[in-house]
C-alpha cells in the first residue's frame, strides 16, 4: 500500500546478481547448458519460468533459489530497475489498448480488489519515490517457501528433484498468504469513460462488468462457452458481424478474465477508426443485446464445447503447456483431478446452463464503456 512499484523492483532485481556471484557469472553457466531463467511479478504473484536439458536440471534449480533467495540488491543495479521499470511504464501512457483496459478495471472493480490498481500515473510516480531500503524490505518480509509452488514437467528422475529442491532451498523461511480481496459489486459512477490519448489513428474500446465469479466456481464455466460464442476468435458472432459483415473494425472480441485468484470481469474489447467509433460502439451494443435477450442455440453450444475441449487438449501436449496447466490449477484453487475432469465439465454443459449464466451474472445496462484513443469530441486532460 506505501508503495505499489516495489514488488516489481524487487522481480527486476532478480537477476541481477546475487550476493554469491554477479549476473555476468549467472548467465555464462546458462548459456554454457543452452537452459534459460525468467522472472516475471505479476499483480498478485512473482513467477520464475525456466527451460533446461534433462542433465542440468540440478543446475537450474540451484541458481533459481540462490536468485530467489539471495538477492545482491546492488545500488547501481536498483537504479537501473527505476530507469528499464519507468520506461516501461511511460511506454504503456501511449498503448491505447493498455489504457483502456486499465481505465476499465478501476472502474469496475472498487479499492482494496486485486485487479484495482494503481494507474500507470501513479506508478510511474511511486517508481521515482521508491528506496533500496523498500526492496529489501519487501524481499525480506514477502518472499519464502510457504506459498510457493514448484512444477517441473519432463522425462524427469523424481527422487533426484526431491533431493536437488531439498538441497537448494533447505533452511529458507518465510512467505506470505494471498491477502483477502472484497468481492465485487454494482459498478458506481459514470458508464462510460474517455482516456484521450493524442496522435492516435485508432481508438481502443472495452465494455466491461465484473462478473463475481472465480474460475472454478458454479456457472463459470457456463458463462465461458457463453462468452466464447459471443467473441472468441474468427467464430465469434461479433467477428463475424462487426468485422466480417459490417467492415467496423480489424479486431474485436469478448473474455473473461483477471479470476484465478479473486472473482474477475467479462469484457468485450475492440479498436475502431475514429470515424467509424460511433458506428462500432453500437454494433457492438446491438450485437451484445442480441446474445443477451435471445441466448445462444444449441449448435453454437455444440461446436464451441468441441472448440474448448479440443484447445485444452492440444495444450496439454507440450511440456510449457502441461506446466502452465498444472501452475494454473493450483493457483486456482482447484484440486489436480481437476485437469482429467475439465472436458467433462464442459461436455455435460447444457444450452440451458449457458443463456441461464449470462443472465445471472451479466447486464449489457450496468457495463462500463471505455474509450482510450484520440477520440472525437474528446480533449487532453479528460
Amino acid at each position: 500500500n506505501d508503495n505499489p512499484a516495489i514488488p516489481t523492483l524487487v522481480g527486476l532485481m532478480l537477476d541481477q546478481g546475487t550476493v554469491k556471484q554477479d549476473k555476468f557469472a549467472i548467465a555464462a553457466q546458462l548459456e554454457a547448458v543452452g537452459a534459460s531463467i525468467e522472472f516475471n511479478v505479476g499483480n498478485e504473484m512473482a513467477e520464475v519460468s525456466a527451460k533446461c536439458l534433462k542433465q542440468d536440471v540440478p543446475l537450474v534449480l540451484s541458481l533459481i533459489a540462490e536468485q530467489l533467495r539471495s538477492p545482491a540488491f546492488a545500488p547501481e543495479e536498483f537504479e537501473k530497475a527505476k530507469k528499464r521499470y519507468a520506461g516501461l511504464l511511460q511506454r504503456a501512457l501511449e498503448n491505447t489498448d493498455g489504457r483502456a483496459g486499465e481505465a476499465a478495471s478501476l472502474a469496475i472493480f472498487p479499492e482494496g480488489h486485486a485487479n484495482h490498481h494503481a494507474s500507470t500515473e501513479e506508478m510511474l510516480a511511486a517508481v521515482e519515490r521508491a528506496t533500496l531500503d523498500e526492496v529489501k524490505a519487501f524481499h525480506a518480509s514477502h518472499y519464502g517457501p510457504k506459498h510457493l509452488t514448484l512444477v517441473v514437467v519432463g522425462d524427469l528422475n523424481q527422487p533426484l528433484i526431491q533431493a536437488e529442491v531439498a538441497k537448494a532451498f533447505a533452511g529458507w523461511t518465510g512467505g506470505v498468504a494471498l491477502p483477502p480481496s472484497p468481492r465485487a459489486g454494482a459498478v458506481d459512477g459514470a458508464k462510460e469513460r474517455v482516456v484521450f490519448v493524442p496522435g492516435k489513428t485508432s481508438v481502443s474500446v472495452v465494455l466491461a462488468q465484473p462478473t463475481k465469479l472465480r474460475y472454478g466456481e458454479a456457472d463459470y464455466q457456463a458463462l465461458r462457452v457463453g462468452t466464447a460464442i459471443l467473441g472468441s476468435g474468427f467464430t465469434g458472432r461479433l467477428m463475424g458481424n462487426v468485422r466480417d459483415k459490417e467492415g467496423l473494425t480489424y479486431g474485436i472480441g469478448a473474455s473473461l478474465g483477471r479470476d484465478a485468484f479473486v472473482d474477475g470481469d467479462f469484457r468485450i474489447t475492440a479498436t475502431f477508426a475514429p470515424n467509424l467509433l460511433e458506428k462500432g460502439v453500437a454494433s457492438t451494443r446491438r450485437h451484445l443485446g442480441d446474445w443477451y435477450n435471445q441466448g445462444v442455440t444449441d449448435q453454437e453450444v455444440a461446436d464451441r464445447k468441441t472448440n474448448l475441449v479440443g484447445m485444452y487438449k492440444v495444450g496439454l501436449a507440450t511440456s510449457d503447456g502441461l506446466a502452465n496447466q498444472l501452475m494454473l490449477t493450483v493457483h486456482r484453487g482447484l484440486p489436480l483431478s481437476w485437469l482429467d475432469d475439465y472436458p467433462k465439465q464442459i461436455g455435460a454443459l447444457t444450452t440451458a446452463d449457458v443463456n441461464a449464466a449470462i443472465k445471472k451474472h451479466l447486464n449489457p445496462d450496468e457495463m462500463v464503456l471505455v474509450k482510450a484513443g484520440t477520440v472525437p469530441g474528446a480533449a487532453p486532460g479528460k
